[in-house]
């Protein structure tokens, strides 16, 4: 039988990888290669409102306008921007970095029924709501059943 010397952080490190592995290594530096490519996306929420518009509302703190870019081409939508490390801290100055930062970009397949021409965006409290206004023709309507 071969004796096996326990080493406690050996153990702590195994599980601390499982743990990694298993939600996507969330707690990485901001140096990590992953960072580097753009690894942040900002997390949104679609729903349709009781004018029957449909509306994206993405999380995108500590962002100035100018680094927020929206567009929309053939039925598609595509925001995208970069978030900006600060730089009013030193790398050396830090205990812990969980904050993504660098480019990134989401597009959606917007509906036929939604009218490119009207859409609109607000940029507040960190928030970006983008109004997708349905085509006239789109909009339910109620018919009347007629008794005879």
């Amino acid at each position: 039988m071969t004796l096996v010397r326990f080493d406690p952080f050996r153990e702590m490190a195994i599980l601390q990888n499982r743990v990694n592995r298993a939600f996507g290594d969330i707690g990485r530096h901001y140096d990590d290669e992953a960072f580097a490519r753009g690894a942040w996306v900002p997390p949104v929420d679609i729903f349709e409102n009781e004018k029957h518009e449909i509306v994206l509302k993405a999380e995108l703190p500590d962002l100035n306008r100018e680094d927020i870019e929206l567009k929309v081409e053939n039925n598609t939508l595509t925001l995208g921007g970069h978030k900006k490390a600060s730089n009013e801290v030193k790398d050396e100055q830090y205990h812990r970095i969980e904050r993504s930062f660098g480019s990134f970009s989401r597009t959606f397949t917007l509906p036929v029924t939604v009218d490119t021409g009207r859409i609109a965006a607000e940029y507040k409290n960190g928030v970006l709501t983008v109004t997708l206004p349905q085509r006239e023709d789109a909009k339910p309507k109620q018919i009347e059943v007629k008794v005879n």
